[in-house]
């Protein structure tokens, strides 16, 4: 790898291990292997626009983890509350096999009130995040979605994504599974539509 991709690593091994502010260029520089202080600053500008692109690299792979992991939506042969289950399930696992990725995005939306270029670019994944979950979710194209749909659909489950994540990570001996989740779903939907489904009561 070339400096700046030394960097770059060196950069995201810094906010894995020490986060966002405890980091220094001169973590960064060890980190990377002894690329030069001085480098950061030609390649980069500075240590907080270095920060930003290792937090982007970061939250690019965490779109990808959690597109695969969404992929798996819809198996054949189960019920849709079953494969919305399984979902959550998946992603669940997701936190706890890549947590330090999760937290990445963490650390970006706190920096985020600091650098309108992070800012930008969270609000444009939000943006796409929000259209392709529901499609997912209602088993259509992207483009076929209404604006309202995405509006509801998609930015709900992404606040259910989002609220479960920051359990998981906090304290997981006590955050829901997989089937707690769609359990609570369900209960919440009773309390709005007592004529609907009764509560489904889940054990670990």
């Amino acid at each position: 790898m070339g400096n700046r991709e030394d960097l770059l690593a060196g950069a995201r091994r810094c906010l894995e291990e020490k986060g966002w502010a405890r980091t220094t260029v001169r973590d960064i520089s060890a980190a990377s292997g002894g690329v030069s202080m001085a480098a950061i600053g030609y390649h980069f500008g500075s240590r907080e626009a270095l920060l930003n692109a290792a937090i982007i690299q970061a939250l690019d792979e965490w779109g990808n983890e959690t597109g695969r992991t969404l992929a798996a939506y819809g198996d054949p042969g189960s019920s849709p509350a079953e494969q919305y289950e399984a979902m959550w399930t998946q992603m669940i696992e997701s936190f706890t096999e890549h947590r330090k990725l999760w937290l990445a995005t963490i650390e970006a939306i706190l920096q985020a009130e600091h650098s309108s270029e992070l800012r930008k670019y969270l609000a444009d994944s939000q943006k796409e995040g929000r259209r392709g979950v529901a499609g997912i979710l209602r088993g259509v194209p992207e483009d076929e979605l209404s604006d309202s749909t995405v509006r509801t659909v998609g930015s709900v489950q992404m606040a259910l994504l989002s609220g479960v994540m920051m359990q998981w990570l906090t304290d997981p001996e006590q955050s829901p599974s997989g089937p707690e989740v769609v359990a609570g779903l369900r209960d919440l939907v009773a309390s709005i539509d007592p004529a609907g489904s009764p509560p489904r009561t889940v054990r670990r």
